[in-house]
């Protein structure tokens, strides 16, 4: 029988091992790339006292995961807010798993989609609530950083590199409008066109009721390609999520159906010749009846059971 202190102390020993080896590798990079070896190494196999979050992700230029790319940088993001971080411990530690470097560990947990998270307890094995539901959540770093909270206790402040990209926009935006006011000063009547305010204030509310809003805070993918089958969706299969190809969809389609309401109330108020009248009569009837049908299909398959449809089913 061997002595209890000795194995006691060689998993201590092993142990330090493991993490001083995770330290060093986090001080090179924020997120660790991992194969199946040191996977099997560093999370599955004990003793380990630490947290593991890991992304498993498909990168190579072959696999065309353009959601991928856009994941990898809020993991990124999350990971190097995290390792700068004055409260940084080695409490977790941030790791990423591609299929092409460890595609034994994708058979491993059974994993047939890209990109996923992982949280990997100190303890046990993971549960349901550890793997990210990236579909439901989007992957911005900021709601990452929750769920990291919520498996860990660790909070994360997120801390984005300076984007001066909305600013200079924006002045150049204010630069545009203040060189039109100069150049027309002293014929100021279009503002006061009230066609002008109507087109801005129907592109704002066409603009927000599409979801673009949700999308800036939640950060979806932009769309979803199927590892297996190559098949992409660019609507949500649920109703408590979205795409960003989604919001652009429904942006036109809603955008159709107004411009069909409005060729109809031109139709039924302009002084026109009546021939005029009549085919901008029938513009507006085709482009409402078949982009509200293509609207109420949308909600059909987002909302399942649903039992209303307009010529398409």
């Amino acid at each position: 029988m061997g002595d209890p202190n000795l194995s006691s102390l060689s998993l201590q020993t092993l142990l330090s091992e493991k993490v001083g080896q995770l330290m060093d590798w986090t001080g090179r990079r924020a997120v660790i790339r991992m194969n199946g070896e040191k996977f099997r190494r560093f999370v599955k196999a004990p003793p380990r006292n630490y947290s593991v979050v890991i992304m498993f992700t498909a990168l190579q230029p072959q696999r065309q995961c353009g959601v991928c790319k856009q994941a990898d940088e809020e993991y990124q993001i999350l990971a190097n807010s995290w390792r700068y971080s004055t409260a940084f411990t080695n409490k977790v530690f941030f790791a990423t798993v591609d299929f092409d470097e460890g595609s034994d560990v994708f058979q491993m947990l059974n994993m047939n989609s890209a990109p996923s998270f992982i949280h990997f307890p100190a303890k046990g094995k993971p549960k349901k609530s550890d793997s990210y539901e990236l579909q439901v959540r989007g992957f911005a770093a900021e709601q990452l950083a929750r769920w990291v909270g919520d498996r860990t206790d660790v909070q994360i402040r997120v801390i984005r590199p300076p984007n001066y990209a909305g600013p200079l926009m924006l002045g150049f935006l204010l630069a545009v409008i203040g060189g039109l006011a100069y150049l027309r000063r002293n014929n100021l009547e279009f503002l006061y066109n009230k066609n002008v305010w109507a087109f801005s204030a129907l592109c704002f509310c066409l603009i927000m009721t599409s979801g673009q809003m949700w999308n800036h805070i939640r950060g979806p993918p932009y769309a979803h390609k199927n590892p297996t089958t190559g098949q992409v969706s660019y609507i949500h299969g649920s109703s408590q999520a979205q795409f960003v190809a989604e919001t652009h969809i429904v942006l036109f389609f809603n955008s159709a159906v107004t411009m069909g309401m409005v060729l109809l109330h031109e139709a039924a108020t302009s002084d026109m010749d009546i021939g005029k009248r009549k085919i901008m009569c029938v513009a507006g009837i085709g482009l409402v009846m078949l982009f509200f049908s293509w609207l109420l299909s949308i909600f059909r398959a987002k909302y399942h059971g649903y039992p209303y449809s307009f010529l398409l089913s």
